[in-house]
């Protein structure tokens, strides 16, 4: 039996269908125009753009420069997908074998753990631990990989928690996949998100011979509507990936290689990313200053890192059918916490424009007004 996607199936349903949308994680999508202006591209010269199919592997010149963000990476070691959801499945189908196991964390967005289950492949889970501030479980890592553990798969930072991986987190991982032969597969798309004054989440290629990454321009970027993704991985398993990428996608858009290799020149991607940490910082404050309204009813760990929160709820009700109820009685979507594993709770976005988000999130303290009265 095929294993549905269930945060993507219950998305498709509803976020189209709805006056507020706060499912999405990533920041604000970007308008063309804004883009443009902000990257000073006269947008009368994409017109000229041939919409020709582009080199299957993705353009030389944007994969040169995703290379600089991966010391010790060249462009062989890159291959452009269809957003990081192509990534993850040529992962799962170029890399497991029956018999085989994952491990991931949890919660977690699980789109390489859903394709692995898809081929047959047993999955084993490794708490995040909410009352620790969603710090990794070491000793269940530790129980979990074992001789059959082909892919550690983590996100980092963390979707839905917003959790970043400290140094000893990271390095026990490492050891963990070291001492089997393990791959990591590092989902890095929150990357560039942090709040405050946080580095940049750092990757972890280059801290392991068997490491393949993987990121986009959907979430720190705000650019989700270019469906352009990359992995980078040691050269031996990128003629594998492109086999596959050939039978799913082919290649991506010529359009989105194009914008992506203005997007992340050196003079244009810092800015990207500042307006990304703008609305990070200040959409989370705003967002913790509304549900401040029923201070007895939500809990939320400060995410470090990522455009969203995880909030915790004490109501008589489940996750689904508050948000069952949210949807269609105020015409707003969040994503239910029985997605990730996790009833009494909801994943929010935050990164948003500040009259969007107290419109939406009122009407989720109206909710929690009626059910509590």
């Amino acid at each position: 039996m095929f294993h549905p996607f269930k945060i993507e199936s219950y998305l498709t349903e509803h976020e189209h269908n709805v006056s507020h949308n706060y499912s999405e994680s990533g920041v604000h999508p970007l308008e063309l125009g804004e883009f443009c202006n902000l990257a000073g591209i006269d947008i009368n010269d994409l017109l000229t753009t041939k919409l020709d199919y582009p080199n299957v592997r993705g353009d030389v010149s944007l994969r040169e420069k995703i290379a600089l963000l991966y010391p010790g990476s060249g462009v062989s070691n890159i291959l452009i997908t269809i957003g990081a959801s192509e990534a993850n499945y040529l992962v799962a189908k170029t890399m497991l074998s029956p018999g085989d196991e994952v491990v991931t964390l949890q919660p977690a967005y699980l789109q390489l753990p859903g394709n692995a289950i898809n081929n047959g492949i047993k999955i084993k889970t490794v708490e995040l631990v909410e009352e620790k501030n969603w710090a990794l479980d070491l000793e269940q890592l530790k129980k979990a990989v074992n001789a059959k553990t082909k892919i550690i798969s983590v996100i980092n930072p963390n979707n839905p928690t917003g959790h970043i991986l400290d140094e000893t987190e990271m390095q026990a991982i490492i050891d963990s996949a070291s001492a089997v032969g393990a791959w990591i597969v590092a989902d890095e798309v929150y990357a560039g998100t942090e709040r405050g004054d946080r580095q940049v989440t750092p990757s972890f290629w280059g801290k392991y011979d068997r490491v393949i990454a993987i990121n986009s321009m959907s979430k720190a970027y705000g650019m989700p509507g270019l469906r352009i993704g990359w992995v980078v991985a040691p050269e031996e398993i990128q003629p594998e990936l492109q086999l596959r990428h050939e039978y799913t996608t082919i290649s991506a858009t010529m359009l989105g290689n194009i914008l992506t290799n203005t997007a992340l020149d050196p003079s244009v991607r810092p800015k990207l990313t500042a307006r990304a940490r703008k609305l990070i910082n200040f959409g989370f404050d705003t967002l913790m200053d509304i549900l401040s309204e029923h201070k007895d009813t939500y809990s939320v760990v400060p995410p470090e890192a990522s455009a969203m929160c995880i909030v915790r709820f004490d109501l008589p009700v489940s996750s689904l059918d508050f948000v069952d109820r949210l949807v269609q009685e105020k015409s707003t979507l969040v994503v239910p916490g029985n997605c990730f594993g996790l009833d009494h709770h909801f994943r929010c976005s935050s990164a948003l424009p500040e009259a969007y988000l107290r419109e939406g999130i009122s009407k989720i303290n109206d909710l929690v007004s009626e059910i509590k009265a």
